[in-house]
C-alpha cells in the first residue's frame, strides 16, 4: 500500500510538471474580461508576466495584438513569435496631437522625440521642447523622415493609420521598429475616446493614474449630465460649415452628437446614421437648420460679419441673425495650431460643460467657458 501511494504521487507530480508549458500556452489565448468601461476598440487583458493589448479596427473588423512585457524581465518563451513592447516606454513618437494630450496628461510628455509637421503642435510645454531641440521634426505623416527616425531610434511610433495605405508605416515595421496603431478617433463615445489614456498608462507603466485620471473626468462627465437634464428645453443647434460647396457636419453616431446629446441639445441630425461627418449642400442644410436656435463651430471665422461675408445665403440662418453663433477657433497656439483639436478630446467633461453653458446659461451661471465662446 505504501508503495503504491509513493508511485501514485509521484506520478501526480511528473504529470502536473508535464502539463504546465501547455496551460501556459493556452493562457496566450483565454479570453478575460476587460477592466475598461466604454471604449470599444482596444482591450488590455492582464497576465501575471505581461498584458495582452488588442486594436480593433472597426472599419474592417480586423484586430491587431501586441504584448507588453516590462523592460526588468526576460520576454516570455510564449511571446517568442508576437508582436512585444517593452515597458516602460522611454521614447516615443506619435502622430496626431491627440496623442501628445494624453502625454502631457499623464505626465510622460518628455517621452516625446518626434512628430511630424510640428507647427501643428499647440501644447505649449511641448512647444518648448521642440523649441529646444528635444522634440525632432519628421515631416509630412504619410512620409515620416526615415533617417531621423533611425537617428533618434524611438521604442515605439503611434500612428492612427488603420487603412494599411501608409507605405512609411509599412517600411519601418519591415526595418524591426514597434509600429501601434491608435484607433481611438473612431470611438462612438466621448468617454470611450478618453479612455485611451489607460493604454498610455500600459505603455509607460502608469496603470494606476491613468485610471484615476480617467475616473475623475468620468465622474465629472456624468455630473453634467445629470445637471443637462434639468434643462426645461433643448434647443436645436446647427454644426459645421460650407467648404468647397460641401457642408460637413457631424453624423447621428458620432462623438460630436452624442455629447451634444448628453447636453440635452436637440441635434437636428442626430437620428443620421454613420459616425463620421455629413456631406449635405447648403441649401439642404438652409432647408433643415434655417430656424436653428444655435449654430456652434463654424469654420475659423473670428466674428459674425467676416462669417456672413463668407457666404451670402449664411445671413439666412435665424441663428447668425440672433448672434447666437459659438467656435472654439479662437484658441490657438502660437504656430498656429488648434488647441480645441489637440485637446478637448482627452478633456469631453470640459467640452460638456461648454454646451450645456450654450444651450442652458440657467444652469451654468458660475462656469467659465473652456474651449467655445459667443462669436462677436
Amino acid at each position: 500500500m505504501y508503495q503504491f501511494l509513493k508511485y501514485l504521487l509521484i506520478s501526480i507530480f511528473v504529470f502536473s510538471c508535464h502539463t504546465n508549458p501547455n496551460k501556459e500556452k493556452e493562457t496566450i489565448d483565454e479570453t478575460i474580461p476587460s477592466s475598461l468601461k466604454y471604449a470599444k476598440n482596444f482591450q488590455i487583458i492582464e497576465f501575471d508576466d505581461y498584458q495582452k493589448v488588442i486594436i480593433k479596427n472597426p472599419i474592417n473588423q480586423q484586430e491587431i495584438i501586441y504584448f507588453l512585457v516590462d523592460a526588468e524581465i526576460e520576454i516570455p518563451k510564449i511571446l517568442k513569435e508576437e508582436k512585444v513592447i517593452r515597458t516602460p516606454i522611454q521614447k516615443i513618437i506619435v502622430t496626431s496631437t491627440t496623442h501628445i494630450a494624453m502625454l502631457e496628461f499623464l505626465g510622460v510628455e518628455n517621452a516625446l522625440i518626434g512628430f511630424p509637421q510640428t507647427y501643428f503642435v499647440s501644447s505649449e510645454k511641448t512647444r518648448q521642447r521642440i523649441d529646444s531641440g528635444l522634440v525632432k521634426e519628421l515631416g509630412n505623416v504619410q512620409q515620416l523622415n526615415t533617417e531621423i527616425l533611425l537617428t533618434i531610434k524611438p521604442d515605439l511610433i503611434m500612428s492612427f493609420e488603420i487603412t494599411g495605405s501608409n507605405k512609411t508605416m509599412q517600411e519601418l515595421d519591415k526595418k524591426g521598429f514597434n509600429i501601434l496603431v491608435n484607433s481611438d478617433w473612431l470611438e462612438e463615445s466621448p468617454l470611450g475616446r478618453t479612455e485611451w489614456i489607460k493604454l498610455f498608462g500600459a505603455l509607460f507603466n502608469q496603470q494606476k493614474k491613468a485610471d484615476s485620471l480617467f475616473k475623475k473626468i468620468e465622474n465629472n462627465y456624468l455630473d453634467a449630465v445629470k445637471i443637462a437634464n434639468k434643462a426645461a428645453n433643448r434647443p436645436t443647434v446647427l454644426s459645421g460649415i460650407v467648404f468647397n460647396d460641401v457642408w460637413n457636419l457631424p453624423a447621428g453616431k458620432s462623438l460630436e452628437a452624442q455629447i451634444l446629446k448628453d447636453a440635452n441639445i436637440d441635434y437636428l441630425w442626430s437620428e443620421t446614421e454613420g459616425t463620421g461627418s455629413l456631406s449635405l449642400s447648403i441649401e439642404t442644410v438652409l432647408n433643415k437648420a434655417k430656424n436653428a436656435d444655435i449654430w456652434i463651430s463654424p469654420g475659423i471665422y473670428p466674428t459674425v460679419d467676416e462669417l456672413s461675408k463668407s457666404n451670402s445665403l449664411y445671413k439666412y440662418f435665424g441663428a447668425l441673425q440672433k448672434k447666437q453663433v459659438y467656435s472654439h477657433a479662437h484658441l490657438r497656439g502660437k504656430t498656429g495650431g488648434y488647441i480645441y483639436f489637440e485637446t478637448a478630446p482627452t478633456r469631453p467633461d470640459l467640452v460638456l460643460k461648454d454646451l450645456i453653458k450654450i444651450a442652458h446659461p440657467e444652469l451654468m451661471r458660475h462656469y467659465e467657458f473652456t474651449f467655445y465662446r459667443l462669436m462677436e
